[in-house]
């Protein structure tokens, strides 16, 4: 993973929303792509960015992909829609539950939480390959909503959320988000909501992974969350996420 060799405050938040948003829009130019699209799931995340793209000028289209009715139970969509109608962001709603389902197999299941924790991972694969299906037909790039934070621990389900043509958050931890999600103007509820994959209904990344944002953002900008337990949970959970980042192995003969 690169270096982080910035930190966003408030005092510079201006200057790098500004240049982040370019940034976005001159991806979309060197690629000779309309604009970009992504999923939007109510988090700040995504949030972010796509107010990101607002201000770089970029044409963005947000696909809203509930499993079922788990948005509306979980106030996702109710978040999402603020957000969406807060900005006049064009978007679309994809249920991915008929496809989810008619995808699931059980055949090598050797327990019941790695059938449970394959289930949930399934999802976001399927929302990245209706993304990309959209992308190639509309001539944009898929744009990543994963944080630093997220990353560093290997939070994110590898060709899944994982997958993308360009992420301008990658680098940002997830107080960096924070920060812009201020001054971006997101809607408080979004900002004050727990984060949540969505991956099961009551599920927070904070319990799932069992270290707070907190503890990973300070790891990353001082090498120490200020606990040495929580500290080794973070270089174990780098340790095992490493195959996500490593490119693929190939046979070649030496």
């Amino acid at each position: 993973m690169e270096k982080k060799s910035f930190i966003i405050t408030e005092e510079n938040v201006g200057f790098y929303a500004g240049e982040i948003g370019d940034w976005i829009r001159k991806q979309v130019l060197n690629a000779n792509r309309k604009g970009v699209i992504f999923g939007m799931s109510g988090g700040v995340d995504c949030s972010v960015v796509a107010r990101l793209c607002q201000l770089g000028e970029v044409d963005l289209h947000l696909v809203l992909m509930p499993y079922g009715d788990d948005m509306v139970r979980t106030q996702s969509l109710t978040h999402a829609m603020e957000l969406i109608d807060k900005f006049g962001m064009p978007y679309h709603t994809f249920d991915i539950k008929p496809v989810a389902e008619a995808l699931i197999s059980n055949r090598f299941a050797s327990n019941h939480t790695d059938m449970e924790l394959c289930h949930a991972n399934l999802r976001p694969r399927i929302r990245m390959t209706y993304l990309y299906q959209l992308a190639q037909m509309s001539h944009r790039l898929v744009c990543g909503t994963s944080n630093l934070s997220e990353r560093t621990v290997g939070y994110f389900t590898k060709w899944g959320d994982g997958a993308c043509d360009i992420n301008p958050i990658a680098m940002l931890t997830k107080h960096e988000v924070y920060v812009l999600a201020h001054y971006l103007d997101i809607p408080d509820s979004i900002i004050r909501k727990k984060p949540s994959a969505g991956l099961w209904e009551g599920q927070t990344d904070e319990d799932e992974l069992g270290i707070t944002y907190r503890q990973i953002d300070a790891f990353i900008q001082k090498g120490t969350s200020g606990n040495n337990e929580i500290d080794e949970m973070i270089r174990k959970r780098i340790a095992w996420s490493a195959h996500k980042f490593a490119p693929i192995p190939v046979y070649q003969r030496t």
